[in-house]
């Protein structure tokens, strides 16, 4: 389905601007065209775009119930939000699908199918094909061609997110304010394109102290074919009858061609609200590795993805869940998937949340797909610090623990010589105090 296919057969006119603009693209002052198509070609773009919405794509989307927080693996939203929207798509391809279209076009639209008052699936529409409008009744209006059939629907059909803009009906596209930036580097790119294309040979002018003819200039022409492009790149030019070559164009390190690449790059990051870093591009003496890039990753995830995630949950809240849902469910992404990838980081919080009492062991190993163990449903918390007036009051391993933990603390190595004696002492001690 094309562009132009959302609007064969409607009456074009000059106030609809969504069809100018996907038509001639956005405006701008570089004279190249800007659309969110072409806008993909530039790689920082591409890489922007790519890493939001594979990031948000592989989170899962769980639903759960509101009393006790857990899983609601048997309510049938959790199969369209978590595994299979629709027949064709993952809900990987699906959540990945609608991120991209919020980078795009600001806006992402999904068919709603319903049967006997429940949602059965979700159909990914191209956010470019969709129009927005009001009717006469100040209405929300989604029409839309798909696949030859033309879709007229109201707020109760569609599924709509909207991305960064307030309070309208549609969000603001990231390339169509962008315009201007993007232009820019379309141009560049074609400059820096068309200079390697001439195998980074400077144009310059061949002189010479006598008059040529027309066949002279011709075979001439024919000469200097076989040193330009790149495959003929360092090639030695012979030159004869006092031809002399004079270079007339600027060198890559005088005209800035490579940083003004650099530039544009760190400039596409921003309109996307992503670090350069993390599309793998490092200012001049940064390292990719150590805790300062961990520390600026950690904020891409506040400050990237987690707004991208409140805006697909508030959207699910109000167009996918009834009044009964809202009040039994609750949608949320698992922000817990980002630790898939560190297993320290992972360990460290599993270590904590089991021994403070927050998660039991059959649920931090529910967590990794492992299977649940006798006795492992019971939160358990570290008991082993107590008041020194309380130390050995406590019988059998308790105590014997509490003396260990103490004399290790105390003496370090040579705790383990003197625990027999501190232990004769406390013995002591305890039944004085019978």
């Amino acid at each position: 389905m094309g562009f132009l296919d959302a609007w064969r057969g409607k009456r074009v006119k000059l106030t609809d601007s969504d069809f100018w603009e996907g038509f001639f693209g956005f405006p701008n002052a570089s004279g190249k065209v800007v659309t969110p198509g072409n806008a993909m070609t530039l790689d920082a773009v591409w890489a922007c775009i790519k890493l939001l919405s594979e990031t948000v794509g592989t989170l899962p989307c769980m639903v759960y119930n509101r009393g006790d927080d857990s899983v609601a693996y048997d309510n049938p939203l959790y199969e369209i939000f978590h595994d299979l929207p629709n027949s064709e798509h993952t809900a990987v391809e699906f959540w990945e699908g609608v991120t991209n279209y919020l980078c795009r076009y600001g806006n992402a639209f999904a068919r709603k199918v319903v049967t006997n008052g429940k949602l059965r699936s979700l159909v990914l529409v191209d956010a470019a094909l969709v129009s927005v409008t009001r009717n006469v009744r100040n209405e929300l209006r989604y029409t839309f061609t798909e696949n030859g059939t033309s879709y007229d629907l109201g707020r109760e059909s569609m599924f709509h997110v909207r991305g960064f803009g307030g309070c309208g009906d549609v969000g603001l596209s990231p390339i169509s304010y962008g315009a201007q930036s993007l232009g820019m580097a379309l141009a560049t790119e074609e400059t820096a394109a068309k200079f390697f294309s001439n195998g980074m040979q400077a144009s310059g002018f061949l002189g010479s102290d006598k008059v040529l003819n027309k066949e002279q200039r011709s075979e001439l022409q024919k000469m200097m074919e076989a040193y330009s492009g790149s495959r003929n790149a360092g090639k030695i030019m012979i030159l004869e009858a006092g031809l002399k070559y004079e270079a007339a164009s600027l060198n890559p390190d005088d005209a800035e061609l490579l940083a003004s690449r650099e530039w544009h790059v760190e400039q596409i990051c921003r309109w996307f609200g992503m670090l350069p870093i993390m599309i793998g591009h490092s200012s001049k003496g940064q390292t990719t590795w150590g805790s300062g890039v961990e520390q600026l990753i950690l904020q891409f995830y506040k400050t990237g993805i987690r707004p991208l995630l409140k805006r697909i949950e508030a959207a699910i809240w109000r167009d996918l869940l009834t009044a009964e849902d809202r009040r039994l469910f609750k949608v949320e992404f698992n922000m817990d998937g980002f630790l898939r990838g560190d297993s320290a980081a992972r360990s460290a919080f599993y270590s904590s949340m089991t021994q403070n009492g927050l998660l039991t062991r059959n649920e931090g190993r529910a967590l990794e797909n492992y299977p649940p163990l006798p006795g492992g449903d019971v939160l358990t918390v570290q008991s082993n610090m107590l008041p020194l007036s309380d130390l050995g009051l406590q019988s059998g391993d308790a105590g014997k623990q509490a003396r260990n933990a103490l004399t290790g603390w105390l003496f370090g190595d040579i705790g383990a010589l003197i625990d027999e004696r501190v232990g004769s002492a406390l013995k002591s001690i305890t039944k004085e105090r019978m």
